[in-house]
């Protein structure tokens, strides 16, 4: 048992349906095997469990570990190429860097290095884009379990419109994909998520093959991504003629539920965020990679009038990186430049959609914030002394302002502890 002081903050409940920042100064909260069992006072932390470590974190600022809903295994290596539009970007790019992972040998140095960008950036729980290859798949996983994060993942299928290298068939993406259910989901925090690349890759018989894992393993998720580009969006219209819009190729299917999370969605039409909202489905909105591909404005505001789950998604590698503090503040400017009418976001806001709304997105019930009952997943940040988010912080007028000092200035580098369900996972 351990009695964490901290100064802590964190949102349980939603700033955008009255929720406010919960902030405190100088609170305990006493872990047991992973589980917060109280949240008080030191005095009375320490008259209750006498014999227990205290630990004092108030050099920095405690807040839950960081949700990641959509980032990329393969493109770890593929961060950084600015300048291209979506389907470009992923000629010249991201898919030559996805082929390369049929190596066994390459997909474990780039599951090791995957793995620490999201701990060393706080993320302690992701739904992963996988790799094409079964194989690779099992590298992943294998890794994943050792470093302790909570991960849901599954193989990427497509069967056309990509190199003829990350292609498959029907009949081997439902065995690969049973075979890797049968292996990993439900090991330790290991969950699997059915995941066609995207309808403009994947044709109907195809999704319908992901369909039909889901109806035989209904426990399990799905991701995939929607109208992201323009051009995308249209190409899917050719290849799937029958379908009402880009959403509906992915319900036809049976891939449409409340264990489905759809990145991007910066181009939706109204039926199908009514039909979204309907079913549960979650947008992962991924602000710096809708910028480096320009691809539009997220409307955050037609998503939460149509009664849409929106979390965030750092979209590595079109994305800048793994840091979900800079994915905060990157929506935060668009949608006070959104053209159409963005929402007013402040620190609270931030901070619920990086932490409790992707857990509430991906049904992670036992974290996203710290209360009682929770896991201990969380995060420190503390800055070096006299660096300016430091400075930020120690001189911010009230809790509010230092929440937005740590998304505006927030690096890994500020990111000295991480924890998740108790365990620490990252120590500078």
């Amino acid at each position: 048992m351990i009695i964490y002081r901290a100064r802590v903050f964190d949102t349980p409940d939603s700033p955008f349906t009255g929720g406010r920042l919960r902030s405190e100064s100088d609170i305990a909260l006493v872990v047991d095997d992973g589980l917060i069992t109280a949240r008080t006072d030191l005095p009375t932390a320490r008259a209750a469990h006498p014999d227990a470590e205290v630990v004092d974190l108030r050099s920095g600022v405690l807040i839950p570990g960081l949700i990641d809903t959509h980032v990329h295994l393969p493109q770890v290596r593929a961060i950084g190429h600015l300048g291209r539009p979506l389907l470009d970007w992923l000629d010249h790019c991201a898919l030559p860097e996805e082929a390369k992972l049929s190596d066994d040998t390459y997909a474990a140095a780039v599951a090791e290095e995957f793995l620490t960008g999201l701990t060393s950036a706080g993320t302690t729980s992701a739904m992963v884009f996988g790799a094409h290859f079964g194989a690779a798949m099992d590298i992943f996983f294998s890794a994943a379990a050792k470093a302790g994060l909570r991960i849901t993942s599954g193989l990427v299928t497509s069967d056309r419109n990509l190199p003829e290298a990350l292609l498959t068939d029907v009949e081997t993406s439902v065995a690969e994909g049973q075979r890797l259910i049968d292996a990993w989901h439900g090991t330790g925090r290991l969950r699997y998520a059915v995941t066609p690349r995207f309808s403009f890759s994947a044709g109907p018989e195809l999704l319908a093959a992901g369909g039909a894992l889901v109806a035989d393993n209904p426990d399990i998720w799905v991701t995939s991504h929607i109208n992201e580009n323009r051009d995308e969006v249209t190409g899917v219209a050719q290849i799937h003629p029958e379908a009402l819009d880009y959403l509906d190729t992915y319900d036809r299917a049976g891939l449409l539920g409340r264990r489905t999370v759809l990145a991007h969605n910066v181009h939706p039409q109204d039926r199908e965020l009514a039909r979204m909202a309907e079913v549960g489905a979650v947008a992962a909105h991924c602000p710096t990679s809708n910028s480096a591909l320009a691809s539009g404005f997220f409307p955050l505001r037609r998503h939460l009038e149509a009664g849409v789950r929106v979390a965030l998604g750092s979209d590595v590698g079109a994305g800048t990186g793994f840091n979900l503090l800079k994915e905060g503040v990157q929506s935060y400017f668009m949608q006070q430049l959104d053209p159409t009418g963005g929402v007013a976001l402040d620190s609270a806001h931030l901070l619920h959609l990086a932490t409790s709304a992707g857990a509430e997105a991906l049904a992670l019930d036992e974290v996203g914030d710290l209360s009682v009952g929770k896991r201990f997943d969380a995060v420190l940040i503390d800055p070096v002394a006299g660096q300016p988010l430091d400075v930020g912080i120690r001189h911010a007028g009230d809790d509010s302002d230092a929440l937005a000092a740590i998304f505006a200035m927030g690096t890994p580098g500020d990111i000295a502890r991480v924890w998740v369900d108790g365990e620490l996972v990252k120590a500078s």
